[in-house]
């Protein structure tokens, strides 16, 4: 038997069914449909690391490392793998009988051995979960990689959340008039007018900010725990000529003491805060606001139900710490929190079609962003950009926008009787 059947059988007992894959291993033989995905393990080290974790991490440290490449469509790849079991039930369904074949597959393969150590991308955190100092660390992990490599993955807008396609079909429409139209959608949403004072939660590059004070006239102030993220935010403000207008803070939102607030914002920054501290988040934004004021939360979601067993390959390489919940969940806690809910939109699509453009960014400058970052660095945003396309796509994941308000004394929104005369033309 080759080595490549060798792996190919591995790979079978892993997710619980014959792989729709062409694997080529490191001595070259191969096995599998010709027209299938190729996968190429590249060393015996590939094995070591399923061996010991025989899931989602398994192959993505695999991957990060180098010692599993998927030259070809990464889609179609993800795919492939995604059509056996799901790999924490697949995982559970590993045997005594199983476990020991893939032992003994292991050693004909010459591949026993201790599991090399992880990649360096991979996040190592100290101190209780979700305290201020360990916040800081998570999201400097992830978005203290470089502004340039940001640049190149997300396009001159510099927004990292999703899109709002008004004309997906339009080829002269692109990301950049998505972005907009999407940071435009929230403006809108809160109802934004000269004079108002804004508070952006997690302003990533300050584009949310300067749109409002350029388009609303609005004084902006936006927070941020990324070093890098503030620096590039506060020299995009002075070029925009908005000093005056936008204040941009490298500050957690719980230390925010200066408000009340006519609205605040918080795109893409609440899956950071964690489901035990939701209520918390929640609290602290409602204080911030004045009476009528809005809050606008747009935020990833989960489907109901128990999540998977141990770290996934988001928690270590993307977001550690990040936790998705349910929508109603959310909605639940906002409301718990004195907050009335006036509108929840999904957006679940238009961030399929927002992170296709990042993977093809991305790949289209492949050389240029392993400079700005390293090898494993572009291999994680890869593997997970698009492995979230699929899973918005497939529905295992959605993203939605809540609109809330903090109701006057009087029990007055302050919003307009309909949906269409607060949002104008969508």
């Amino acid at each position: 038997m080759s080595t490549a059947r060798r792996l190919r059988r591995v790979l079978s007992l892993i997710l619980g069914q014959e792989p729709p894959l062409r694997l080529r291993a490191w001595d070259g033989s191969e096995s599998g449909p010709s027209d299938a995905p190729l996968v190429v393990i590249r060393s015996r080290d590939a094995l070591r690391r399923l061996a010991r974790h025989p899931d989602e991490l398994g192959l993505g440290r695999a991957y990060v490392a180098g010692d599993i490449d998927a030259p070809g469509d990464i889609y179609a790849t993800l795919s492939a793998l995604g059509r056996g079991e799901d790999t924490d039930r697949a995982k559970s369904l590993l045997t005594k009988r199983k476990k020991a074949e893939i032992a003994g597959l292991a050693v004909l393969l010459g591949a026993v051995g201790r599991e090399p150590p992880p990649p360096p991308e991979e996040a190592v955190l100290a101190g209780d979960r979700h305290s201020k100092a360990r916040d800081r660390a998570a999201i400097s992990h992830h978005y203290d990689v470089g502004n340039d490599f940001y640049r190149l993955v997300l396009g001159e807008s510099m927004v990292y959340s999703c899109a709002y396609w008004r004309r997906p079909d339009d080829p002269a429409y692109g990301l950049a008039d998505a972005q907009r139209d999407k940071v435009d959608l929230v403006c809108r949403k809160l109802g934004l007018r000269s004079g108002m004072r804004l508070l952006d939660v997690g302003c990533g590059w300050g584009t949310t900010v300067i749109h409002a004070a350029r388009e609303y006239g609005v004084q902006a102030l936006g927070v941020t725990l990324s070093r890098e993220q503030a620096e590039l935010a506060r020299k995009r403000v002075a070029q925009a000529g908005l000093s005056d207008l936008v204040e941009i803070r490298l500050q957690d939102y719980r230390d925010v003491a200066d408000g009340p607030f006519d609205a605040i914002s918080s795109i893409g920054m609440a899956e950071h805060v964690g489901e035990n501290q939701y209520g918390g988040y929640a609290r602290a934004l409602y204080d911030l606001l004045r009476p009528g004021g809005r809050l606008l939360n747009h935020q990833i979601s989960r489907r109901p139900g128990p999540t998977g067993d141990g770290p996934s390959f988001i928690e270590r390489y993307v977001f550690p710490d990040g936790e998705l919940i349910p929508v109603g969940r959310t909605v639940s806690i906002i409301e718990e929190s004195g907050f009335e809910i006036r509108d929840v939109e999904s957006l679940r699509e238009h961030y399929a079609l927002t992170l296709r453009c990042w993977v093809a960014n991305l790949e289209a400058d492949w050389d240029r962003a392993v400079q700005l970052s390293s090898p494993g660095r572009a291999r994680v945003w890869r593997l997970y950009m698009a492995g979230s396309a699929l899973s918005f796509e497939a529905g295992r994941i959605g993203v939605n926008q809540v609109l809330a308000v903090r109701v006057g004394p009087d029990g007055s929104s302050g919003l307009p009787p309909t949906r269409a005369d607060w949002l104008g033309t969508v």
